[in-house]
This record gives structure tokens, sequence and C-alpha cells, in this order.
């Protein structure tokens, strides 16, 4: 066997290989990732990075959005809108931004460099609705499985891709007015794309059809008592769990969280949280619990039981806490205990079951973007693009603080030994 030929064969068994590790890393296929859990219990992403650290690739997107990115196999999708003419103002007591025309897309790039490979305009939308400044009008997270992709931009459209082509499939609106822009992720459960309108006109959470768009049921949510529109909107993503053998769908939104049979959209219960409205937690699940946040004004983390039947406001609350609750970052249940992060940056950390604070540390400055657990480490982003990572534990334990340009707004994604980062401009890739 000659020199040059076993050099060949050393190639392409090295080639072939490269893409069977690159098959096998794990995918992140909807917002927070599988289960809307925010865990990656194996993945091995880097301790540090920076600009010029563990930057394995870095790609700029065109246009801006603040979804976060998905992966499904040697491919990576998130939605964008290329915006013209954008300019701030103040619209009642909000924040807000306004644009001449936006174009709202998803593009498709290569896991493994960053390439990108297309970029397709689903909605073309001149003199869209204001969104407020922390918002994008591609805010929601796109959810991917083999064959095809879903893109939700709320009151813009929803609509269904070829996953390798960007082909068109299917189109559907379902518009409510979101008064700030949309924030509610899309997920997949069998055959159904759930989405959640939770508008300050109309709240609702409809099924469509994967294959047609069609609605296959639409069903009101709980009815909200508010002398004004905007305090009924919530920016809630879906939660599918299995409980004791029963699939539910929980959804907080204004005044209620509610579960629904995904079968036929039928309520299964709620609960009374109060006359908290604009959500933008999710709702996570452990333990026979579901935790949630309840919002403005005065946002409390709930635990409630989710075995209940009808009204169970008086019987299934377990326990609350108003100890730095956020607004717009989802908690995570990690083991024992429940971590959330506050708007303006405080970490508390509880027992699950009884709402017992453990810890509790400032870290200061805006958290938006929810906390993820990979590697066995947890992960805190802040609006200026700093990551803080701690021990999971009884104790407060920082092991690094790592820095990239923000503004960062989306949860990064987590698959094998990478970190998918996005800021408003360009799309990371961290490994070791």
């Amino acid at each position: 066997m000659n020199s040059r030929w076993c050099s060949s064969l050393k190639f392409i068994l090295g080639g072939i290989l490269a893409c069977l590790e690159a098959r096998a890393e794990p995918d992140w296929t909807q917002y927070r990732g599988p289960g809307g859990t925010g865990m990656a219990p194996d993945a091995t992403p880097p301790l540090v990075w920076s600009e010029t650290n563990h930057v394995a690739w870095k790609t700029a997107i065109p246009g801006r959005g603040r979804s976060s990115p998905v992966l499904l196999g040697e491919r990576l999708w998130l939605t964008t809108a290329l915006e013209k003419n954008v300019q701030r103002v103040r619209i009642r007591s909000d924040d807000m931004q306004k644009a001449d025309q936006v174009a709202l897309g998803v593009v498709c790039l290569s896991r493994a460099d960053g390439r990108q490979l297309w970029h397709t305009t689903l909605f073309e939308v001149e003199n869209p609705p204001p969104v407020h400044w922390l918002n994008s009008w591609a805010t929601p997270t796109p959810v991917v499985e083999p064959g095809r992709l879903y893109c939700d931009f709320g009151v813009f459209g929803t609509a269904a891709l070829e996953s390798a082509t960007g082909q068109l499939l299917w189109q559907q609106k379902l518009p409510v007015d979101h008064q700030v822009g949309p924030g509610s992720s899309p997920v997949v459960h069998s055959n159904l794309l759930v989405v959640v309108r939770d508008g300050t006109d109309a709240q609702f959470v409809a099924a469509l059809d994967k294959q047609t768009g069609q609605v296959v049921w639409k069903t009101a949510r709980p009815p909200i008592v508010a002398s004004d529109g905007p305090l009924k909107k919530s920016f809630c993503t879906p939660l599918v769990i299995t409980h004791a053998g029963r699939v539910q769908i929980i959804i907080p939104g204004a005044h209620w969280i509610a579960a629904y049979d995904p079968a036929t959209g039928g309520e299964i219960w709620r609960i009374r949280h109060g006359n908290g409205f604009s959500i933008g937690t999710g709702a996570v699940f452990g333990q026979g619990l579901a935790f949630f946040s309840t919002g403005l004004f005065q946002p409390q983390v709930w635990a409630v039981r989710v075995d209940g039947q009808g009204d169970v406001t008086g019987s299934h609350v377990v326990w609350k806490s108003n100890r730095q609750a956020p607004d717009i970052s989802s908690p995570i249940l990690v083991g024992e205990d429940l971590y959330w992060v506050s708007d303006s940056g405080t970490i508390t950390c509880v027992a699950a079951r009884t709402g017992e604070l453990r810890w509790q540390k400032s870290l200061g400055r805006s958290y938006l973007a929810s906390p993820i657990l990979a590697g066995g480490r947890l992960h805190f982003f802040n609006q200026e693009g700093k990551t803080t990572i701690l021990k999971p534990g009884p104790e407060f334990e920082r092991l690094a603080e790592n820095v990239l340009p923000g503004p960062l707004t989306a949860t990064p994604a987590f698959a094998g030994p990478c970190i998918y980062w996005r800021n408003d401009t360009h799309l990371y890739c961290l490994r070791e």
C-alpha cells in the first residue's frame, strides 16, 4: 500500500468521521431547547470566551431579530427582519420603535462554519405596527423538525417552510393587537403547531395543522376584567408536559394560568394569579408543579399543582414568592432547586417544593434572556452581553464571567460543544 493511497484513505475516513460527529451532536429545535426546559445536561460548552477566544465562527446576520437560533443536523435557522427607516419614539408610556417597512424572513446557516445557505422572505409589511424598543419585529423563536421549519411572527403571520430549501409550504394569519410587538414562540405537538395570541383586543390559543396551516382548534383564554386593553396582553410560550398520563399545554397569561388538552383545545384547569399582565416568562415543570411569573405590576413567582380540573385557584397553589421575580426571563428548575433572574439582575435560588430561599445575589444591569443549564453549569445572560456562569447548588458560586458585544436579548442555544449566541448584528459559535 503506497503512502499516497494511505494519505488519501486517511483524508476520506477523517471526513466521514467528522460528518458522523457533526450529525451525532444534539439538536436544539425550539425556544429553550428540547421540551422548552432550558436544559442541555449533555452539552460540553467552553467555560470562558471572548471576542478573540473560543470563537469557532462569527457570521453577520442580515436584518435584525431577537429570536433564538434553532438547530437540527448540520444546519441552523433564525428569523430576522429587514427594516427601513427605524425611529425610536414614545407612545403612551412605552419606549417604542417604528419603521416604514419590514421584510420578515428566515436565514439558514451551516452549523459547521456559519455560511449562509439561504434567506427567504415570508412577509413584507408596509408601516408595520410599532414594537417596543426592547423587542423586535422578529422575536418569536421558530421550531424545526425533520424536513420542516415553522416560523411565527405574531400579528404579521405564521409560515411553514421546507427546512432544506426555504421553500414556502403554507401561510396563516391570526391577528391581534400585541401593542408592543410579538413575543410568544410556537411549539409543536404531534400533528399540531400551537400558537398564543394574548393581545390587547383578543386573547386565545390556537392549534394549526402542521401540514396545511388550517386552524384545528381555537380556545378563548379565561375572562379578564381590566379597565384598559394593554392590561390584558401577555407573551408566554406554551409548555407541553405529561403528568400522571395526561398531556397538557400550560400557558400563563394575564390574570390566569391555564392548561389545555392538546387534542381538543379544551381547558383542563385554570388558576387566578391576580391582576398581573404583560408576562414574558414561560412556565417550567417538575415534581408535579408548574412554576411561572405573574408579570406586571408586581411580579411574583408561583408554584402550582397540575393535577386539577376546572378553577383550582383555592386548592392548587403551593407557594408564592415576591423575591425579585422576573417580567421577561423564564425560571429554570435544576434538581430540587428553582432559579430565576429579575429584569434588574438579581438571581434567586429557592427550594422548588417549598419556595424556601436558598440564596440571592445581585449582578446588576438588565437581564432579558432566560438562563440555561449546560454541562452542569448555569448560564445567566445580561443585555450588555455578559454571561455569568454559576455552579448549581445551595450557595452562590461564580465560575466565570465572559463578555461579547451586546445587545443580547435572544436566549442562546446550546448543543454538543457549542454555544450559539446572537446579538443584534451577528451570530457567534463558541466552542473549545
